[in-house]
C-alpha cells in the first residue's frame, strides 16, 4: 500500500534536518588533524636531534679525557734532554726529541706540540708522519687507536691490518706557553726572563703551560667539522 504523501513529505523533511558534516566543516577537520600530525613530526625530529646531539657530546667528552688521561702525568718538558737555548740563540728540546717518531714515544707535554709547532690531530686518516702534525687516532688511555665498529659488531682494519679510527672523529692537542704572572697571556716557546739586579729571572723551562684537548666530528656531507668537546688544563 502506497504512503499517503504527506508521509513521504515528512520523511524526506526528516532526512533533510537529520544532523551532519558539512564542507566546512570537513575542511576545518582536515586542517587541525593535519597541524596536530605536523605537530608531532616536529617534536620527534626535535626528539632525535637532542637524542643525536647527546650522543655527541658524550662521545666528544668521552674522547677528550681519553687524551686528558695520556697526558696527566707527563712533566711540562723531557726529564733528560730538558729545554733550553744554546749558544746561536736556537730553542732545544720542544717537541718531539731524537727517535720519538710516534705518540707511543711521547714522555712530557711539550712533544705534543709536534715538530710543525702547531699541536697535534688525531683522525681516522691521519698520515703517521709529525712533521704535517696529523697522526692516526682518535687514540684511547692506553695510546690505541679506538676503532671504527660495523653494524654486525665487528672491529674494522685496513689493508694492512691496522684499526680504523673511530669515523669522523678527530682529537686536536695543543700546548702553550704562559706568562707565569698572567696566564691568559701567551708568550712564545722561546721567551725566558734574563736574572737581573735583585732578580732571578725565570728559565726558559719554568714557564707554566697550557694543554688544550679539542674534539671535532664531522658527519658524511658536513662541510667541515664541528667542535663538540674542550678541554683545558694548566701545568704549573
Amino acid at each position: 500500500m502506497t504512503p499517503p504523501i504527506s508521509t513521504r513529505a515528512n520523511r524526506r523533511r526528516a532526512r533533510r534536518d537529520r544532523p551532519g558534516f558539512t564542507l566546512i566543516e570537513t575542511a576545518l577537520t582536515t586542517v587541525i588533524l593535519g597541524v596536530g600530525v605536523l605537530a608531532l613530526i616536529e617534536a620527534h625530529q626535535n626528539f632525535m636531534r637532542v637524542n643525536q646531539w647527546s650522543t655527541y657530546s658524550a662521545t666528544g667528552a668521552y674522547l677528550a679525557g681519553e687524551m686528558r688521561e695520556v697526558m696527566k702525568d707527563m712533566p711540562r718538558h723531557d726529564p733528560v734532554t730538558g729545554l733550553y737555548v744554546d749558544v746561536g740563540g736556537d730553542l732545544r728540546g720542544w717537541g718531539p726529541e731524537g727517535g720519538e717518531t710516534s705518540v707511543d714515544d711521547f714522555d712530557d707535554l711539550d712533544d705534543f706540540d709536534g715538530l710543525a709547532s702547531a699541536g697535534l690531530t688525531f683522525r681516522p686518516d691521519g698520515t703517521g708522519w709529525l712533521d704535517d702534525a696529523d697522526q692516526p687516532g682518535p687514540i684511547d688511555a692506553f695510546r690505541a687507536v679506538i676503532p671504527q665498529i660495523d653494524n654486525d659488531g665487528e672491529l674494522q682494519f685496513d689493508d694492512e691490518g691496522d684499526p680504523i679510527g673511530l669515523r669522523g672523529w678527530s682529537q686536536q692537542v695543543t700546548i702553550d706557553k704562559l706568562n707565569p704572572f698572567d696566564s691568559a697571556v701567551v708568550v712564545d716557546d722561546n721567551a725566558f726572563l734574563a736574572p737581573g739586579p735583585g732578580d732571578e729571572g725565570i728559565a726558559v723551562d719554568e714557564y707554566p703551560l697550557r694543554v688544550t684537548v679539542r674534539v671535532f666530528f664531522q658527519d658524511v656531507g658536513d662541510l667541515e667539522p664541528l667542535e663538540i668537546s674542550r678541554l683545558v688544563w694548566i701545568q704549573p
